[in-house]
């Protein structure tokens, strides 16, 4: 079969197609054919750095999710055919992930789906709506009251944040750095340029996600009312922790902070998101589109963020 595997530091202009063994099922796991799967930045930090952990496994093939059909069921109560998402649980890290014409998977990571949606838009439902779906819902606990604020919205996660807020019934105040990306995120009640300081720009946010990261985390604590929730999800500012961080001055009283981690999705969760994607016929947003022989120009799309939302590769 036809793959992207990697052994070390590779930038987007050096990914090639290669012929690899089409994995052998066993015990708990199932075989995928994948029909199409999602680029994400955690791929992108595999690729330029974190290949070098001692922790994955190389040469390794990228891809924390994917979507497809099941080609070999094995001994779970899967069946041949049956349309199916996968994601997280060490895919592409710990074992070879979704790009690829086919992938071996653990079964507690593989859920059957019901959608009518194509195998692009489908492929744009995993990750990046179980991210936003567990840091609303069971990090902010979001009631359709709320005044949620986005911080970092113009990106893959942004767009679907606004998305499922909107439809639940919030307000949502959006940010982004640069005031020539307004327009993409003209769906939130509010727009308002990041300049990295935002107390005293925001009032009444009661829920508070933040995808910059801990960059601006510190105003973003200052930026809500007492008694609010803020979530940490992304690091789109490019730091991954903060530096001296005094939880009893830097947390203001009566203000909760939380942070999503994505890795342990379950099949309530996969049901509960599909359940509300067809509720309220929500069309998963895709930045571009690309088939699998082009993946090297997607991922070059990616590496010098030429495509304003999720791209997706189609096999």
């Amino acid at each position: 079969m036809r793959a992207v595997q990697i052994k070390d530091i590779t930038p987007a202009e050096e990914v090639r197609l290669v012929e690899v063994d089409k994995p052998c099922v066993r015990p708990g796991w199932v075989l995928v054919k994948v029909k199409a799967f999602g680029l994400n930045h955690s791929e992108q930090i595999l690729r330029l750095s974190e290949i070098k952990a001692s922790y994955i496994q190389k040469p390794v093939i990228p891809g924390i999710e994917c979507v497809g059909e099941i080609e070999d069921a094995s001994d779970t109560d899967f069946k041949k055919g049956q349309k199916v998402v996968a994601l997280m649980g060490g895919m592409g890290r710990s074992f070879d992930g979704g790009y690829a014409e086919y992938a071996l998977l653990p079964a507690h990571h593989v859920f059957a789906v019901c959608s009518d949606l194509s195998w692009d838009r489908l492929a744009a439902v995993p990750e990046t709506y179980f991210t936003a779906w567990g840091s609303l819902f069971e990090c902010l606990q979001l009631k359709p009251e709320d005044t949620l604020l986005v911080r970092g919205a113009t990106c893959a996660l942004g767009y679907v944040v606004i998305q499922i807020a909107k439809a639940y019934g919030c307000k949502v105040i959006a940010t982004t750095h640069r005031e020539n990306k307004f327009d993409l995120i003209k769906d939130a009640d509010e727009v308002v340029l990041d300049t990295g300081i935002l107390k005293g720009k925001v009032h009444g946010v009661n829920k508070a996600l933040d995808l910059v990261g801990p960059k601006v985390l510190r105003d973003t604590l200052l930026c809500v009312e007492k008694g609010a929730i803020v979530c940490n999800t992304g690091i789109l500012g490019g730091d991954f922790g903060l530096n001296n961080f005094a939880p009893i001055s830097d947390i203001p009283n009566g203000v909760y902070l939380t942070g999503f981690h994505s890795n342990f999705p379950t099949k309530k969760d996969i049901d509960d998101i599909f359940a509300f994607i067809n509720e309220h016929k929500l069309t998963p947003p895709i930045g571009e589109c690309f088939k699998f022989d082009d993946i090297t120009n997607a991922l070059i799309a990616q590496d010098h963020g030429k495509v304003n939302g999720k791209i997706v590769i189609q096999i």
